[in-house]
């Protein structure tokens, strides 16, 4: 059997390193599924994906020089895109919210106003306890 890009193969896990996994094909060849095409997730550590003599399904990447570059992942993909369509809808997407158009000047300055206005009373409330406070300590 001829290895060519795109085929398909039945292979077993011969042995992993922290770079990938060597994996034997048929006709006592062997090829490479390095950790970046293990899983369409990140893969920090393939052993937790894959153990030594496990069977597994691969496509071929690339062919050079004697080298057999392999991908599980890329299966994985295939077969999402077999799958049968949802049976629901998806929900409606909304277009995003414009920002809010730039205050006028105006608007600044009311802005401005409430906040000293809200300060003012905070202040004159607190000297007005503060006066109340002393004067009720005189009288007794």
């Amino acid at each position: 059997m001829e290895l060519t890009v795109g085929a398909v193969l039945d292979g077993k896990v011969k042995s992993i390193t922290n770079f990938g996994a060597f994996i034997s094909l048929p006709e006592d060849k062997t090829g490479l599924v390095h950790i970046s095409e293990v899983a369409n997730t990140y893969v920090s550590d393939i052993r937790q994906h894959l153990t030594e003599g496990q069977d597994v399904k691969v496509v071929v990447l690339n062919l050079d020089n004697g080298k057999v570059n392999l991908s599980i992942k890329r299966l994985e993909a295939n077969k999402r895109e077999d799958r049968p369509a949802r049976t629901a809808p998806r929900p409606a997407r909304t277009a995003p919210t414009p920002p809010p158009a730039p205050k006028t000047a105006d608007q600044l300055f009311e802005e401005k106003l409430k906040q000293f206005m809200s300060e003012s009373d905070s202040k004159i409330s607190s000297i007005r306890q503060y006066s109340d406070h002393r004067t009720r300590s005189r009288r007794r």
